[in-house]
């Protein structure tokens, strides 16, 4: 009987300190992720290029049908500028995302506003958006059944 409760009270104390820490690591989040990131984490993150200049901040992140995190819409002032995720480097210590551009390249990427928003998913759209920035755009995951063919 003793040695029944025994056990009973080692396993209720290793479950308590389970979900203690659990509680504790959600509370949390450690500075530097280990390949995820957090929404709240990349809004208002300051972006740079080359030089440390800084061209603006997160204002909004896009996701495509898939819940796939395509882009980050940087604002500067009123002007928008798309980037591609896969091209920024992240500092979360110091808030900050770092793009391999000069501020010549940078200054040939179109820009918009929250008015007039580019048509993200067209396929002309992100082939050109992803060349500035040197990269290939992946390829869509598409939600749904498989498209057959005959």
């Amino acid at each position: 009987m003793t040695n029944s409760i025994s056990r009973t009270a080692m396993l209720t104390a290793c479950l308590f300190a389970t979900s203690v820490t659990s509680v504790a690591l959600a509370a949390d989040p450690p500075a530097v992720a280990s390949g995820h990131y957090r929404a709240k984490q990349m809004l208002g993150m300051k972006i740079l290029i080359s030089g440390d200049t800084a061209i603006g901040t997160v204002d909004d992140i896009v996701f495509d049908a898939a819940g796939n995190l395509e882009y980050l819409v940087v604002e500067n002032g009123n002007k928008l500028v798309t980037v591609p995720f896969e091209a920024a480097k992240f500092d979360l210590e110091k808030k900050v995302g770092v793009l391999t551009l000069t501020s010549d390249q940078y200054k040939t990427i179109p820009t918009y506003t929250t008015t007039t928003y580019p048509t993200f998913y067209a396929p002309a759209y992100r082939t050109e958006v992803y060349k500035y920035y040197g990269l290939t755009p992946r390829e869509l995951r598409r939600l749904g059944p498989p498209i057959v063919r005959p």
